[in-house]
Order: C-alpha cells, then sequence, then structure tokens
C-alpha cells in the first residue's frame, strides 16, 4: 500500500523539531547569515547539539531590541541542511567558505563577524581568532561541538516580521529555547513561513547591531560578555 503524500508529509513533521529562542543580540555573528550560507557555530550550545539535519531553528526577536518590541516577530528561521564538528567546519571554511573566517581588522562588516572563530590548524585545543568572541567564551562555544549549517533559510534583522496569533505559542520569551512543546506547530510554521514570498537564502535585513560596530571601539568585548550571559542561561536543561 503506497502511503499518500499527507501521510508522508506527517511523518515527516513526526521526526522533525522545531527549536526556539529569544535572539537577544543579533549583531550577524550567531546566527551569521552571510554568503549564501546561515550558520550557527557560536553561541546557544545545547541546540547545536541537539539539532539534526531536517530540523529549523527560530531566533525571535527581543522585547528590547534596538528597534523596539519585536518578541513576537522572528528575526531568522533556519532548516538544518548540514551538521558539522567545530573542527570539521574550519577545515570547511578554509576551503569552501574563507569569508566566514573573521578579519577583526576589516572594513567590511561581514568580515569582521565571521563566526569561524577557532583555529584547528595547529590541533587541539584550538587557537582562538580575533573575533566577537574572547576567551571566557570558549568553554561554552566549543561545549555546543557542532556548527549547524543551512542553504535554506529566511533572514530578516531588522525588518523583522511578525508571526501570525496561530503560531505564537512558539514564542520562547524566557532564557533558554523550547523545543518539545512546539510539536504540534510544525507543520502550520513550515507551511507559513514558505508562503510568506520571500526568497530563501537572502540577507533581507540588516543584523539590529550593525550600527555598534562602527561606533562602538570596545565592541568585542561587549559581545562576549553579552553571549556569555546569554549561554550560560541556554544549558539550562529545562528546555
Amino acid at each position: 500500500m503506497t502511503a499518500t503524500s499527507a501521510e508522508k508529509v506527517n511523518a515527516e513533521a513526526a521526526c522533525m523539531k522545531l527549536f526556539s529562542y529569544c535572539l537577544r543580540y543579533d549583531d550577524g555573528a550567531a546566527p551569521n547569515p552571510f554568503w549564501e550560507l546561515c550558520t550557527l557555530a557560536i553561541c546557544k550550545p545545547r541546540i547545536r547539539r541537539a539539532a539534526n539535519i531536517g530540523d529549523w531553528v527560530v531566533g525571535l526577536g527581543s522585547a528590547h531590541s534596538p528597534i523596539g518590541n519585536i518578541s513576537s516577530c522572528i528575526v531568522y528561521t533556519m532548516q538544518v541542511t548540514g551538521k558539522m564538528t567545530l573542527q570539521e567546519y574550519d577545515e570547511f571554511c578554509r576551503v569552501h567558505s574563507p569569508y566566514k573566517i573573521p578579519k577583526w581588522n576589516s572594513q567590511k562588516f561581514e568580515h569582521r563577524v565571521g563566526d569561524c572563530i577557532y583555529d584547528y590548524s595547529q590541533g587541539t585545543p584550538p587557537a582562538l581568532r580575533s573575533s566577537v568572541h574572547n576567551e571566557s567564551n570558549r568553554e561554552l562555544d566549543l561545549g555546543g561541538v557542532y556548527v549547524l549549517m543551512s542553504q535554506h533559510f529566511y533572514y530578516f534583522g531588522d525588518k523583522a516580521i511578525p508571526l501570525p496569533t496561530s503560531l505564537t505559542p512558539i514564542i520562547h520569551a524566557q532564557q533558554g529555547h523550547k523545543s518539545r512543546a512546539n510539536q504540534p506547530y510544525i507543520n502550520e510554521f513550515v507551511a507559513w513561513i514558505e508562503n510568506l514570498g520571500y526568497v530563501p537564502n537572502k540577507v533581507h535585513g540588516e543584523p539590529q547591531l550593525k550600527k555598534e560596530f562602527i561606533l562602538d571601539p570596545d565592541i568585542g568585548s561587549h559581545c562576549a560578555r553579552r553571549d556569555r550571559e546569554d549561554d550560560d542561561s541556554d544549558e539550562d536543561p529545562n528546555c
């Protein structure tokens, strides 16, 4: 007996997970949506360990974002199409995506916020490249083990789009993230995001904190501190 299309979709959704969290600091590094490949290589260690190929990750806005209260809006979403260790990612970027390797002194914003910040060329432990993080972030960054990669994503940044009322239950305003509670909403979420008319794999808005990189000479230490505080909460097992 052949399964119908609806049955196949439901079977796929049953295996798929939807991770949602509040993206308090949208600086272009985590996620890094540039060069037609969205990557989550630093921050959110539990999500990076738990999410698998086929799953969706949703970064929701903050009530205290630089552009106002966007807590019911999506900043980005990505379907995971690849997953590799941080060391594999370093090797991948050297060959296939060199712009993901940060150039901290560059005048180009996208070069500065590269997320391939751990250099394994001399073995382990890896050296930390000059980037948005410092040594205080190492334990949590490396604790995530993996890099999530997507060639099917939507990044809105400072043009975050509101969720329909029926999908507001996926909002996670607290620290950490949620996934199990999102299971009933996966089919509706995917159908909604795919039919909005946005071209995937494009940057539809600017990172909300982009101006800080121009105006704040100490932006690196500020990013490192904020991400460390946020990621400490991400290790809470009650997600």
